[in-house]
């Protein structure tokens, strides 16, 4: 069966790119380019009715940093990460201050849940495994 077209809200997706935070546009000069381990990571993108900062759609990673307003919005977000997580996505927060004073450490935590995830690996080679 095939599937309904479900147009993304591009136009929003952009507004959104062009009015980050000073701590989103750090962490993407880090994260774009395929710069953390070869992962590709997009920003802004649309899951279903949210949009999620980063989003690294191989490892279904969503990477979100939070600013001061996540802090009276906690039932907002909670119910945005238990639907997106619902969609196959793990879901881990930074807040602007994690990534302003310590993008290192910020890095080497994606770094190492992607490391952790449990991502697919290539079919091994019939050659390899003696099938000829």
């Amino acid at each position: 069966m095939e599937r309904p077209f479900e147009p993304r809200n591009t136009r929003r997706a952009r507004d959104l790119r062009q009015q980050a935070t000073p701590a989103e546009t750090k962490l993407w000069q880090s994260l774009s380019k395929n710069q953390l381990d070869g992962f590709k990571f997009s920003r802004q993108i649309p899951i279903g009715p949210y949009f999620a900062d980063f989003v690294c759609r191989s490892a279904k990673l969503v990477v979100e940093i939070d600013g001061p307003s996540h802090d009276v919005q906690v039932e907002y977000d909670c119910v945005r990460t238990e639907w997106i997580e619902a969609q196959g996505y793990r879901l881990i927060r930074f807040t602007n201050g994690d990534v302003m004073q310590n993008l290192e450490g910020v890095l080497v935590m994606i770094g190492e849940v992607l490391t952790d995830m449990s991502l697919p690996t290539p079919n091994p080679s019939r050659l390899r495994e003696g099938n000829r």
